[in-house]
């Protein structure tokens, strides 16, 4: 009797799951996903107007959602200024010739002028390690460097590009060594053979406003206790041409994980009883670009008060384990998963670790900041990252992505956290964790 008691009272909860999480609904996944990485966002590059137009879209939907901005501020903006240097004037001669390459420069160096110093190559045959290996080098700058990149890796030359260094200050931006930076150059078909070179460069300090869309629900009985549901709004903006498409949607990257975050923020404020710990549902900027928005964010709350981090990012399209199943990065590191799948017992849904341990995912997302600090801030994801050749492309488009799939993700989602919003759970802290695993 009490095993069928036990069996009853299972099916009952579950059945009370899947009825819970009904206003999570396609058609709205459907229309914010394809507002987000329509054309008219330009790509949602940082510094761009796209972005801003991103912006108000998801703060009219925090709003829509009955969300609170953070104590103490006027509205969901969490405003911030970065500062960096970027050239003022380059002038460039290759055996003998004055020509315009383009340019990627490391480092705090206001002036450069250079001639036959220090030089590296990133030839025809380099690999995906080489280029992690020049941008190790690139952080630490312990050497002034050339670095030419040949004509053939311009996809590489342009996974650099993407990520410009900035700095919380004026001072921060120009402090170090500035006799020190590394230039990158991408060379055309005929700079194969380079006998002379010379380069100068002038840099000025410029200032960049950036912002966060941040919501919050209060929570009742451990208001002082945050659990974070988090994605990217920025993604990459124009690119070359392709097919007569320049347009970087970023439908997967990560219009998918803020269509998550914001369902996720109307579920939780829609379902009764309210949640004990107070949820805060953020879109961060300037992720592609060094994860700048996570790191401004972790900055403005204390982590021992941080319960842990949902991060979503790239639930788009089916994972390897199939339709119906996501993987957490950091699954090892601490008891967070383990508590989602619990609360999914007798679903058809799974979370499964992170099966691309080579590409250092968990390293690479905006849980990374908090995750330093000893939070349980992990991302869930579905990207078979070994082999999406869409990923970073034009191609990321709506056509591409299986609505009713991440649909169903953001449900397990909002239903494998209940235990942690209501404070029942609480996943273990994280040990010491180095950037990028180094």
């Amino acid at each position: 009797m009490r095993r069928t008691r036990c069996l009853l009272g299972l099916a009952i909860c579950l059945a009370y799951s899947s009825a819970d999480a009904q206003n999570i609904k396609k058609e709205t996944v459907t229309r914010i996903i394809s507002t987000l990485a329509a054309d008219d966002m330009e790509g949602r590059k940082t510094f761009e107007p796209g972005i801003e137009k991103a912006a108000r879209f998801v703060e009219a939907e925090f709003k829509k959602a009955g969300l609170q901005p953070l104590p103490e501020a006027k509205d969901f903006r969490q405003s911030f200024t970065m500062f960096g240097l970027t050239p003022a004037s380059i002038q460039l001669t290759i055996n003998g010739a004055v020509v315009t390459r383009p340019l990627i420069i490391k480092g705090t160096a206001k002036s450069i002028d250079w001639n036959q110093d220090s030089r590296v190559e990133i030839t025809a045959a380099a690999s995906q390690a080489d280029l992690f290996s020049v941008l190790r080098r690139a952080r630490k700058i312990e050497r002034s460097e050339v670095v030419w990149v040949d004509a053939s890796q311009k996809e590489l030359f342009n996974q650099i590009s993407e990520h410009r260094q900035y700095a919380n200050s004026e001072a921060e931006a120009t402090q170090g060594d500035s006799t020190k930076s590394i230039v990158f150059v991408l060379k055309e078909e005929g700079d194969t053979a380079i006998h002379n070179w010379q380069l100068s460069v002038t840099q000025e300090l410029k200032s960049y406003a950036l912002s966060n869309i941040v919501g919050v629900i209060p929570g009742k009985s451990k208001a002082s206790e945050y659990v974070i549901f988090s994605g990217h709004y920025d993604h990459l903006g124009i690119m070359e041409p392709m097919e007569q498409d320049s347009i970087a949607n970023g439908a997967d990257d990560d219009a998918s994980g803020v269509t998550a975050v914001i369902m996720l923020a109307d579920y939780f404020k829609k379902r009764k009883p309210a949640p004990a710990r107070t949820l805060v549902f953020v879109a961060f900027t300037a992720e592609e670009i060094g994860g700048y928005g996570s790191q401004y964010f972790s900055r403005q709350l204390d982590p021992a008060s941080i319960v842990a981090m949902f991060n979503i990012e790239m639930i788009g399209k089916e994972s390897k384990f199939g339709k119906n199943s996501a993987f957490i990065t950091g699954f090892e590191r601490s008891d967070f998963g383990k508590i989602l799948q619990r609360n999914l017992v007798g679903s058809d849904f799974n979370f499964h670790p992170d099966p691309y341990p080579e590409q250092q995912l968990f390293y690479r997302s905006d849980n990374a900041t908090l995750a330093k600090l000893g939070v349980p801030a992990h991302t869930i994801s579905t990207t078979q990252i070994d082999k999406d050749e869409l990923y970073h492309s034009v191609k990321d488009e709506i056509a591409s992505l299986d609505m009713e799939n991440i649909t169903r993700i953001i449900k397990a989602i909002a239903v494998s956290a209940r235990s942690i919003v209501d404070g029942k759970d609480t996943p273990e802290r994280l040990g010491p964790v180095s950037e990028r695993g180094e």
